[in-house]
């Protein structure tokens, strides 16, 4: 049975993804051992990752709950989505394998405060079309901006791939996101996390988690997209 990848992206959008596209399996062979698609599903053939504009007023508040409240129920909402959409799919005899948009993850090294999920939603937004990678190791895509949340679910089909964005995300000499973190965490490639996550995943006396830091992403000149 030939899958139509148009009708499958139509069936993400019709569920409610701002975004949608396709990567092949085999794009992927960069990905670490052990973070590669067939490493988490043996028969993956093609990766569908989506994905959900975040409005983008939380970012000029000048209290950090409305951008911790936005984040979390957007990233609520796509994994809603991912499963949504899975349901979708096996009515087409589909096996999808939603992945998190974010947490839970397994790999954690306590001494450099850094976590790793089983699939880099942001490479896989890459590997699938929907943007390119800033120097803020944000996805930016073209019409949104890097205001995305995004998520990936892999299927037993082979189905045609989108191409890969060759705009420009990120102006050569820009820095203005490696020099305005106020914990220097950034290097234009990857993110300390051991120097992020103070700021980005603070917790208070109550226990909450608060985002308490998006200077990376509202300060990029293509926060809100290219046009």
């Amino acid at each position: 049975m030939i899958y139509d990848s148009k009708e499958i992206k139509n069936i993400a959008k019709k569920f409610g993804a701002d975004l949608c596209g396709i990567a092949t399996a085999d794009r992927f062979k960069e990905a670490p051992k052990g973070y590669h698609p067939i490493d988490i599903y043996q028969d993956c053939k093609s990766v569908i990752v989506f994905a959900k504009k975040v409005p983008a007023g939380s970012l000029f508040a000048d209290n950090c709950i409305p951008y911790t409240h936005i984040n979390n129920v957007i990233t609520q909402d796509v994994d809603r989505l991912g499963i949504r959409i899975s349901l979708a799919l096996e009515e087409f005899g589909i096996t999808a394998v939603a992945i998190p948009s974010d947490g839970p993850v397994e790999h954690w090294e306590p001494d450099k405060q850094y976590a790793r999920a089983i699939l880099s939603m942001r490479h896989s937004g890459y590997l699938s079309g929907l943007g390119v990678l800033g120097k803020n190791t944000l996805l930016i895509n073209d019409k949104f901006g890097n205001m995305i949340q995004i998520g990936a679910i892999l299927v037993d089909v082979e189905l045609e791939p989108d191409p890969i964005a060759t705009y420009e995300g990120c102006l050569p000499d820009c820095r203005l996101c490696l020099d305005s973190c106020p914990q220097n965490a950034l290097d234009g490639l990857i993110v300390n996390q051991k120097l992020c996550r103070p700021l980005s995943n603070y917790v208070n006396e109550k226990g909450f988690v608060l985002k308490k830091c998006n200077v990376c992403r509202r300060i990029c000149p293509h926060c809100l997209g290219l046009s």
